[in-house]
């Protein structure tokens, strides 16, 4: 498909059709991360709202490169009130006159409008970037709590069984009724877990749905995706440079350079002195005249001193603003990737031993506890194990991912292919 570009805006309308598209599956399929980010870019009003505020911006590009217009002035003189006078008006004149600009400051009047929208749209861009991350982030939320509720609903099935067999164990005998109310009570912190990851689910779900545009959270509004740790070949290097070349808000910052030239130049362009030149008819009686005019103003005392003393300081704050801006990018991408580096080594840890490890305890000192070779307290400190170290894991994962897309932030790049 073609990216077709509204004439106003000039924003791909292909999002547009994305998220229509998306908001169709929603009622049949659950969404992907990246339907959820096309109807974020189409529908998430913050977006939209800055959408227009550019193509406001935009428009001033036209008033900027506006020409002078010329003025028209007629006048009569003597003019007699008797309509038996055939000599009224006495005399009348007519005068045009342009002022003509001079130092092209029409020219650097239209280099600050472009530069200044190229700004804006390099802002927009960032907002864009900052949205995109939070669906990211409301994203793997939600398929966190869509897991960790899942780990609730199963670790309080299993120990209803528990529960339930050890019921029966008390009925025949083999456990005390205080045994079996301790384990009873026991119930409670699995309901309350379903209870919590239940809660969290919908409020995850709440803010993806208003992050991409839903006006009236949902029941019926699903997602699908895997919060394995995926695997990817980039350096840190070459996320770097990725960065300072696709940054939204470093592009701004050099673009502010631009704007801040073209300040200094238009400053100087003022400076210089802008004629005025006309041209004139007049009759008087029966005789016909005609004239010019050239007026010059006499740039004395004011020769725009202030304006440009203050535009090259705000050029060189410019300059200093871009150093900022490229070190605040370096700094961000090594940040990211310390955190990525971090959050992956625990991930493959608890993936790669605790998660098995829990488990084998936990089976074996059920079986042996439903067969009484071991003390209750051993067998809850087992299923207290197995619980947190799988709500450990799930989090682990989830860190792995959330660092993905700080990464991807940071680079303005999709990180994974």
């Amino acid at each position: 498909m073609k990216h077709i570009r509204s004439r106003s805006l000039g924003f791909p309308l292909l999002y547009l059709y994305a998220a229509a598209a998306a908001v169709g599956q929603t009622a049949s399929a659950p969404l992907t991360l990246q339907q959820a980010l096309d109807m974020a870019r189409a529908k998430n009003p913050n977006l939209l709202s800055v959408q227009q505020h550019v193509s406001a911006t935009k428009a001033s590009e036209i008033t900027a490169g506006l020409r002078q217009n010329p003025s028209f002035t007629i006048s009569g003189a003597d003019v007699s009130l008797s309509a038996s006078n055939p000599a009224s008006p006495y005399s009348y004149s007519a005068n045009v006159s342009r002022l003509f600009e001079r130092g092209e400051k029409r020219r650097w009047r239209l280099d600050i409008a472009h530069a200044t929208s190229d700004v804006m749209q390099s802002q927009y861009k960032d907002t864009e970037r900052q949205t995109i991350l939070q669906v990211k982030q409301s994203f793997t939320d939600l398929l966190a709590a869509k897991a960790g509720l899942k780990i609730a609903e199963d670790n309080l099935e299993s120990y209803r069984k528990t529960v339930d067999l050890s019921k029966a164990r008390r009925d025949a005998g083999d456990i005390s009724e205080t045994d079996f109310e301790r384990i009873d009570l026991q119930l409670s912190e699995f309901e309350s877990d379903y209870d919590g990851a239940k809660l969290n689910m919908v409020q995850a779900s709440d803010q993806l749905q208003l992050l991409v545009g839903i006006a009236k959270p949902t029941d019926t509004f699903d997602i699908t995706g895997t919060l394995d740790p995926p695997a990817f070949t980039a350096t840190i290097q070459q996320v770097e440079q990725e960065a300072l070349t696709a940054r939204p808000d470093y592009q701004a910052a050099l673009q502010s350079i631009r704007v801040a030239d073209a300040n200094v130049k238009l400053a100087d362009a003022n400076g210089t002195t802008d004629p005025t030149i006309g041209g004139e008819y007049e009759r008087s009686a029966t005789f016909n005249t005609a004239g010019f005019q050239v007026s010059i103003p006499l740039r004395i005392f004011d020769r725009n001193q202030g304006e440009k003393e203050r535009t090259r300081y705000e050029a060189q704050s410019s300059r200093f603003a871009e150093i900022a801006a490229r070190n605040q990018v370096v700094s961000d991408v090594d940040q990211a990737w310390a955190a990525y580096d971090a959050a992956i080594h625990l991930a493959n840890r608890y993936n790669g031993h605790y998660l098995k490890e829990a488990e084998h305890v936990r089976d074996n000192l059920e079986y042996s506890y439903r067969h009484g070779g071991t003390t209750l307290l051993d067998y809850l400190d087992a299923l207290r194990d197995y619980r947190q170290t799988n709500l450990d894991a799930l989090n682990a994962n989830q860190q792995v991912w959330l660092s993905i897309h700080q990464l991807s932030f940071a680079a303005a790049t999709e990180i994974l292919p």
